[in-house]
């Protein structure tokens, strides 16, 4: 197995969090038990992507707190002009924009889980469907794991974040597509689409000039 260290990742992401550097302290057999750590080329994808998504170990929660020019841009068919949203009712306000734009669907059904199921963790989870998904995934390996739907804020806890974002990655078949060294195919897996694939792209050169 590859060893993963903490200063190794630290060196990549110098003001990680504290709940993420717990993890990474105690990551190698995360990394191991979900075979992210056979090779340098898996882990040098799993970390590009998981650096991307939380922000260089920064974020743990989805920041919706945009402006109103910023709401169109990102949402463009819900927002003024092209939508029928006025973006100044839901400027700087997170929680009536998450339940607006993420409400009624990826499982979030009632009143206040687009908020509630908002993005979190290493891998930015969305949804109530992923956060029921990622406690199936985990208790294959793990029986105790908690319940995400009932417990969200353990997707960023220490002892959790580092395994929900490696049980996601091994469910979504991310090993393989590391394997043939398909950035666009990671990302698709993770991202559903390909946002921020040129930053993915940097991070991977960074990755890969440490496991290599």
């Amino acid at each position: 197995m590859v060893p993963m260290t903490l200063s190794q990742v630290l060196q990549l992401a110098p003001n990680t969090r504290s709940s993420y550097r717990e993890a990474f302290q105690n990551g190698q057999q995360v990394v191991d038990r979900y075979a992210i750590s056979q090779t340098p080329l898996r882990l040098a994808h799993f970390l590009a992507q998981v650096l991307h998504e939380s922000g260089a170990l920064t974020v743990q929660f989805e920041n919706l707190n945009y402006s109103a020019p910023r709401l169109p841009v990102v949402w463009p068919q819900r927002f003024h002009p092209k939508g029928p949203l006025d973006p100044l009712q839901f400027a700087n306000n997170p929680e009536r924009l998450a339940n607006e734009v993420y409400g009624g669907r990826m499982g979030n059904a009632a009143p206040g889980d687009g908020f509630l199921y908002r993005g979190r963790g290493l891998l930015q989870l969305t949804g109530k469907d992923s956060y029921a998904e990622a406690t199936r995934d985990l208790r294959k390996i793990d029986p105790h794991a908690p319940d995400f739907v009932v417990m969200p804020d353990n997707v960023v806890a220490a002892p959790w974040c580092l395994s929900v974002a490696a049980a996601e990655w091994l469910a979504k078949g991310c090993n393989a597509l590391a394997d043939a060294d398909n950035i666009d195919k990671v990302t698709q897996a993770i991202n559903g689409g390909s946002v921020g694939l040129e930053e993915r792209r940097e991070w991977l050169l960074r990755t890969k000039a440490i496991w290599h």
